[in-house]
């Protein structure tokens, strides 16, 4: 039996969405609340604006693709539904950055890990950043609500045998694993969250906050890139919008002029910075853009006897923090452990050569276990960090630079790595370096890992967690917004995304966008009122 497109019956009712590619003239829209991005935070304040009876206007860059437009195929799934096709990297072009851009944002194929935000990151913040009411206390409620909202629970099918490597590898060693929660509601375990949910079970933007909001008579303008904001003193007056062709790569000549009341910017933290420097928005000590964080990743591969197939299967089922918070949370750079999917595309880039030599190694895929280092970054004084600029046509770009700090994270996770799998059976292990062959034991190991050279392009870096940019905190001189995502020279300007972090958390981050922007979107709702 088909599964019914929510989308499809939804529109059908009447919805209100608009086209950007269809566009015959200019349009100006209006509405209480205009809000650009519809991932985490922007679907989750539209939800709650709307039912608090404001009209939202969501304003999404990407293309409306719903479940019957998601056939599990890279192909199809990369170009459409991630930021620059799947291209966007770092400015020196050494990090690959996976972003959503489409309705649904990240939500729509992020791999569904739903973490609390954890209590260091929360305590860091409030001593360290001058951030208010954000503790653990203040928190826990808003990460309830939003777990029920979106089926956040831990994970209870056996994980795939890709994640198994972690239990059984960290058990052989003693040391601490978790399953990971995760929003889902009737998942199939098929396995690839990463090109859109073909059965409605991951509980992203697309088939919750966001149809309730339009249920409310809210609208969706989507196709549509959000230019710059029109500023005039201390207000924002507009949002003018670009019309992109439907596979979204270039503007079609017509515009959108927006008008509200209050505007969120909800981009991301790439996209939500370069609005503001795009609008020339003020910013006396130069904060926007700045002290952006990724949780760099690396990468450790390995080979079993027994078929993995890493492709199949809820893609994080298990972590490990063990490593986490080993050197309290400004010591030496630390790193959460979990797995990516390997679906065939993005592995045979993942394992990197050429040629014979790439063949061989995905003709071991059925076979390959990969494992990957979340590296905390931000916490430190050395640690690497970005800063989002423009290319001289406007489109932004974040130039991350490494310290040594960071590359000695990195040499500790790749030898963690490593350790694990051995221990948990792998016959050789190879980390995702140029210079780099599988080895046998775990010996060989750490005597290739202490010889490599860590520098860029030579080591396999990525990243799907863009953080920080337009961070908050009580100080202007610091930060872009107060605690409560205000703007501190734009009166009516909310931010409500990840950008707000004023480091990385130290955990997939959607679970703290979503409480985060259910408590700050709630205390607007109150103040819009009483305005």
């Amino acid at each position: 039996m088909p599964v019914p497109d929510l989308f499809a019956e939804g529109l059908g009712r009447g919805w209100k969405t608009y086209n950007g590619s269809r566009l015959e003239q200019d349009l100006t829209l209006e509405a209480d609340v205009a809000i650009v991005g519809t991932g985490a935070g922007g679907g989750t304040t539209a939800e709650i604006l709307s039912a608090a009876g404001y009209k939202v206007l969501l304003i999404e860059e990407g293309p409306l693709k719903t479940s019957s437009d998601f056939k599990m195929q890279e192909a199809e799934a990369y170009p459409s539904l991630y930021q620059e096709g799947i291209g966007r990297m770092s400015k020196d072009g050494a990090i690959t950055i996976m972003q959503g851009r489409a309705v649904g944002g990240t939500t729509l194929v992020n791999w569904t890990s739903s973490f609390r935000t954890p209590e260091p990151t929360l305590e860091h913040w409030a001593k360290e950043h001058n951030v208010k009411g954000h503790s653990v206390a203040e928190m826990a409620p808003w990460f309830e609500k939003m777990e029920q909202r979106l089926g956040v629970a831990p994970w209870i099918m056996p994980p795939n045998a890709n994640n198994d490597v972690i239990r059984v590898g960290c058990d052989k060693l003693g040391y601490h694993w978790k399953v990971i929660p995760r929003n889902v509601r009737g998942c199939w375990n098929l396995g690839y969250c990463g090109m859109g949910c073909p059965t409605n079970a991951k509980q992203s933007m697309l088939v919750t906050t966001i149809p309730a909001t339009l249920e409310k008579g809210g609208e969706l303008l989507y196709l549509a890139r959000a230019d710059k904001l029109l500023i005039e003193g201390d207000k924002v007056t507009g949002i003018h919008c670009q019309a992109m062709d439907e596979r979204c790569v270039t503007p079609t000549g017509r515009t959108i002029t927006v008008k509200a009341k209050h505007y969120i910017l909800a981009g991301g933290g790439i996209n939500t910075p370069a609005i503001l420097l795009r609008s020339k928005a003020p910013d006396p000590h130069q904060r926007a853009g700045k002290r952006t964080f990724i949780h760099l990743v690396n990468f450790s591969a390995a080979q079993f006897e027994q078929v993995v197939n890493p492709f199949y299967g809820a893609p994080q089922s298990i972590y490990s923090d063990h490593f986490q918070w080993d050197d309290g949370t400004t010591g030496r750079m630390s790193f959460k452990l979990e797995v990516p999917p390997m679906q065939p595309a993005l592995t045979a880039t993942l394992l990197g050569r050429f040629g014979i030599d790439n063949a061989m190694r995905m003709e071991q895929l059925p076979h390959t276990n990969a494992m990957l280092a979340l590296l905390r970054d931000g916490f430190h004084p050395d640690s690497a960090e970005g800063t989002v600029e423009l290319r001289s046509d406007g489109s932004p770009v974040l130039d991350y630079q490494m310290t040594d700090y960071t590359w000695d994270g990195i040499r500790r996770s790749f030898h963690t790595m490593a350790e694990i799998q051995f221990a948990a059976g792998a016959k050789s292990v190879l980390p995702l370096h140029t210079d780099a062959e599988y080895v046998k034991t775990l010996a060989e190991a750490k005597s290739q890992l202490d010889g490599l050279s860590l520098e860029i392009y030579r080591t396999r870096l990525g990243s799907a967690h863009v953080m920080g940019g337009c961070a908050m905190g009580e100080d202007p001189t610091q930060a872009v917004t107060d605690s409560l995502g205000r703007h501190h020279q734009l009166r009516n300007l909310s931010i409500h995304d990840g950008s707000l972090f004023p480091t990385s958390i130290g955990a997939n981050p959607q679970l703290s966008v979503y409480g985060l922007t259910a408590q700050l979107a709630t205390q607007l709702a109150d103040r819009l009122k009483s305005a």
